[in-house]
């Protein structure tokens, strides 16, 4: 035994030489900089890996579409569901990086939907219609009508657009958001209250500087012959040029109340009966007509369209266009929620 003791001593020498030796060559070596690019490096593959992992599974789950005037229901994955919801939800000339923030909206939504169990409005099976009471859609023969020549080049536009964000959705302390958006703004955004009885904290009211020269929706102007306007709003206008009395503007500058012979309204409930594109209007009677000049077209609650096809035009990215249009969001993996909506099935 005192032999080998000796043996054992050298043994345990060596091997710690061993273990040592690289670690002497790599430290001397070895900067913030070259740390910094391994990490970097690292995080992108973990990154990279986790969207590779978002987007088979996205791939395992279907959606199943109402098509409302084949009144059938039509099944498919939904990341093609997706393709065809951004085509037909945002033209396919806008920039990339718009395309891509309303990828993000659209994976969102339809993943807060099949998470939910409302089908309110839905027949038996489906998950979705392919109007604006979910989220247009079209699919590929639609398409191809619609684009002709085109369709490969935008197609091609939208598959990237989809594939950039593989995975991805919004999220608010955790949860999917309810990813709201219109077409153009009047300059600014609605809070969600102001619209809807709904107070979303993420839903408020930002600036949206770059429609007004960005849309060909920014104004819109309608006639309306005096009788049939007091029919569709239930009230009686007294004889001269006077209509009504804004007595309230939302904080995204729109009609919040109205006042007409009495009866107080809306800016909301005037816009839907009266079908106007926006909540922003005013009015001027011209004998036995009413004009109306609206500003923005949509809700104006969430993200706008136009404006966020400007803020790409300046070299924001689709993070920096969602983040600025709904406030507190975080881009996040679906997988957690993919994953419920797999294991229930």
């Amino acid at each position: 035994m005192k032999a080998f003791k000796p043996m054992i001593v050298l043994f345990i020498a060596v091997a710690f030489v061993i273990i040592m030796i690289p670690a002497v060559l790599v430290l001397p070596f070895s900067n913030d900089k070259t740390s910094g690019q391994l990490t970097e490096q690292l995080e992108k593959k973990v990154k990279n890996e986790g969207k590779e992992v978002a987007a088979n599974e996205m791939s395992s789950v279907e959606v199943a579409v109402y098509r409302t005037s084949a009144k059938k229901i039509e099944k498919l994955p939904i990341e093609s569901y997706l393709i065809g919801v951004v085509a037909a939800e945002m033209p396919a000339d806008f920039e990339e990086e718009a395309l891509k923030a309303q990828a993000l909206t659209a994976r969102t939504y339809i993943v807060n939907q099949l998470i939910s169990e409302s089908r309110l409005g839905l027949p038996d099976g489906a998950d979705v219609s392919d109007t604006v009471m979910h989220q247009v859609y079209k699919n590929n023969d639609e398409l191809k009508k619609q684009w002709g020549s085109d369709y490969k080049s935008k197609m091609q536009k939208i598959n990237k657009a989809i594939k950039e964000t593989a995975g991805q959705i919004l999220t608010y302390e955790g949860k999917p958001i309810t990813a709201t958006f219109f077409s153009t703004s009047n300059g600014y955004t609605e809070n969600s209250e102001d619209y809807w009885q709904a107070d979303f904290p993420y839903l408020k009211s930002v600036s949206s500087p770059w429609d007004k020269e960005e849309s060909p929706k920014f104004y819109n102007k309608v006639v309306v012959d005096t009788a049939d306007f007091e029919k569709k709003l239930g009230v009686s206008l007294s004889s001269g040029t006077s209509i009504g009395t804004v007595i309230e503007r939302t904080s995204g500058n729109r009609v919040g109340v109205v006042e007409i012979g009495g009866k107080k309204m809306t800016g909301k409930q005037i816009r839907e009966k009266l079908g106007l594109t926006s909540s922003d209007f005013d009015w001027e009677r011209q004998g036995n007509q009413i004009v109306i000049t609206t500003k923005g077209s949509g809700h104006g609650v969430g993200m706008s369209q136009y404006g966020a096809n400007g803020m790409a035009r300046e070299g924001k990215t689709y993070e920096d266009i969602v983040k600025y249009y709904y406030k507190g969001v975080k881009v996040q993996s679906s997988s957690k929620w993919l994953n419920t909506m797999t294991a229930k099935k």
